[in-house]
């Protein structure tokens, strides 16, 4: 809410990964962090890695941090 009131973007950062997919998300965190494994703004999330194995991608499988209607 407040990345699209206070700074006009058409979603926030969470809405936005789910549209991308949490699974695409993860992919291209983790060759961040392989490329650059001493820099903390690229260290694997635990959190994205459990929501991948339990298949929660986002928009394309119905629910990642919001749940969609498929």
């Amino acid at each position: 809410t407040a990345m699209k009131l206070g700074a006009g973007y058409p979603m926030g950062p969470f809405e936005l990964s789910d549209y991308v997919g949490l699974d695409t998300m993860k992919f291209i965190l983790d060759g961040w962090s392989k490329n650059y494994p001493d820099n903390p703004l690229f260290k694997p999330s635990s959190l994205l890695d459990k929501m991948v194995a339990q298949g929660k991608l986002g928009r394309k499988s119905g629910e990642g941090f919001y749940p969609y209607k498929k």
